[in-house]
């Protein structure tokens, strides 16, 4: 089914490559050039350049990542005032739909070459003065196209909506991520509403169309995703969405508690799908990085052996029991520790170990204890869903990230492990029969990865939704990393008095 839809998509992209050619074709036929300069690539840039009149020295531009989109969409316009189109509607197709309209243009006998509409000679000869409303409504598509490209390739501004990652960030942190550093991926949906993720606000309806899929791509960047960065990345269980649910429990989780049948069939449940950079972004902190060791072992982290540095603001689950008097809300609310009651001189604290020891030395704390699960104290929620693996959120494995290149054996011991990533996130038809497995029809003792994947885990370990309940992260689904704070803003408190001042441009660790 995926193998069909991909042929289908790249048949479609082929045709409207075709029609856009054909009718650059007839155009530079109309100017006097040769036809089929037209389909050389690069060159035919070239060739605009002297068609329009603009300075050679753009080409230079056109070289240039994301740059290069701003100068193709003029070049193109210009293109259009060169054969005599000057409205906006004329413009706006040429760029939006030049499938259409510059075949059009190429086969119509009253469309002509004007001449360089570039140059001051054209704008003498031909002088159009816009209106008042056109210009805005060129100001207005100028700075969305902009916006959008910046969004897309260099920088974007993030919020933080769940305590996952707290203390490192809390509730209410304004981040912008760069795109640039692990280099920005080209929109895998092209066709979307601008600003909207994949909702679109208050029509609750796609901001998005699926009907064109791109595969997946990325501009070059400046660095490899690293241990310990902060990272922004596709939610992977987000292909599969029940609306109703999304922000409690993922589809996944459904599909395990109840049945993937009771699911399917629930008159209450909206389903949807969601391409890859359409799906929930999440922001957590890499430990394992692609051919990576990962292995837990009491709630600390080992990479390849040795321990993960532990994040200095990173929260754990505490027990904490008093001599039967209560302790200061106010101060617990100060240090922003979340604290339940569990009797009258029990508690169970979220903080930090330097948080947890600095109580310890209160005069009316007895004991603080971190709660850890016990090894082989087997959790369903916990990856991969298998009682045959033994694991909890605070003694998992060893597993081997998947790096690219890296051909794995398969058995009953990695099939639980890898299934998901092979079949899902590398586009395989993949199926299970008495311990073995078949993909795209063939029997496979072996499979060699396409991607690189990561391991990615909440600072806030006992409260964090992670890669230890969803597993890897494939590289496609990695949208930036996340590098200081523009603002942030405490929901308890009211007027300036919200601003959390200390933490402004702050720099992410």
């Amino acid at each position: 089914m995926e193998q069909a839809t991909s042929t289908g998509t790249l048949l479609i992209v082929l045709v409207l490559l075709i029609a856009t050619h054909v009718g650059l074709w007839k155009l530079f036929e109309k100017a006097g050039r040769k036809g089929w300069e037209a389909i050389i690539p690069f060159y035919n840039a070239y060739i605009l350049l002297k068609l329009t009149g603009r300075p050679l020295w753009w080409y230079i531009l056109l070289l240039i990542p994301i740059i290069n989109v701003i100068v193709g969409i003029g070049l193109i316009t210009d293109l259009a005032k060169s054969f005599g189109k000057f409205s906006f509607w004329q413009h706006i197709a040429v760029v939006v739909i030049p499938f259409i309209v510059l075949p059009l243009w190429g086969f119509d006998e009253n469309t002509k070459y004007l001449g360089a509409s570039a140059t001051e000679d054209f704008k003498k000869a031909h002088p159009f003065k816009k209106t008042a409303t056109r210009e805005w409504a060129d100001a207005i598509l100028f700075a969305v196209v902009a916006a959008t490209l910046i969004r897309s390739f260099l920088l974007e501004a993030y919020t933080i909506p769940t305590g996952s990652m707290e203390k490192s960030l809390l509730i209410g942190d304004f981040l912008f991520v760069s795109k640039v550093n692990y280099g920005g991926r080209v929109p895998m949906t092209p066709v979307a509403f601008p600003f909207a993720h994949h909702t679109m606000p208050f029509f609750n309806t796609k901001a998005y169309w699926d009907g064109l899929e791109l595969k997946y791509r990325r501009v070059p960047g400046f660095e490899k995703i690293e241990r310990n960065d902060v990272v922004v990345f596709n939610y992977p269980e987000g292909d599969t969405v029940v609306l109703e649910t999304q922000a409690e429990a993922s589809y996944y989780q459904l599909v395990r508690q109840l049945g993937r049948d009771a699911v399917r069939s629930n008159p209450n449940f909206t389903i949807t799908e969601r391409p890859v950079d359409k799906r929930e972004n999440y922001i957590k902190r890499c430990l394992a990085i692609a051919g990576d060791t990962l292995k837990i072992v009491n709630a600390q982290v080992f990479v390849n052996g040795k321990a993960a540095e532990n994040p200095g603001e990173g929260q754990k689950s505490y027990y904490v029991k008093s001599d039967g008097t209560d302790f200061n809300q106010q101060v617990l609310l100060d240090m922003n520790i979340s604290a339940t009651q569990a009797t009258a001189d029990e508690y169970y604290f979220n903080m930090t170990g330097k948080e947890a020891a600095e109580i310890k030395g209160w005069s009316n704390v007895k004991e603080v204890r971190q709660i850890i699960k016990l090894p082989g104290d087997f959790d369903p929620s916990v990856f991969p869903f298998n009682p045959n693996f033994k694991w909890n959120q605070d003694n998992f494995g060893p597993l081997v990230v998947p790096k690219k290149g890296w051909t794995v054996n398969l058995d009953a011991t990695t099939i639980p492990l890898y299934k998901r990533a092979i079949q899902v996130y590398e586009n395989n038809k993949v199926e299970e029969k008495d311990g073995k497995l078949y993909i795209n029809g063939k029997l496979a003792n072996t499979y060699t990865f396409k991607m690189d994947y990561y391991w990615m885990m909440g600072d806030n370990r006992d409260n964090s939704l992670d890669s230890r309940f969803w597993g890897f992260v494939p590289e496609d689904h990695i949208v930036g990393k996340a590098l200081f704070i523009w603002l942030s803003l405490d929901e308890n408190k009211s007027f300036l008095s919200k601003i959390r001042w200390n933490r402004l441009f702050k720099g992410i660790h």
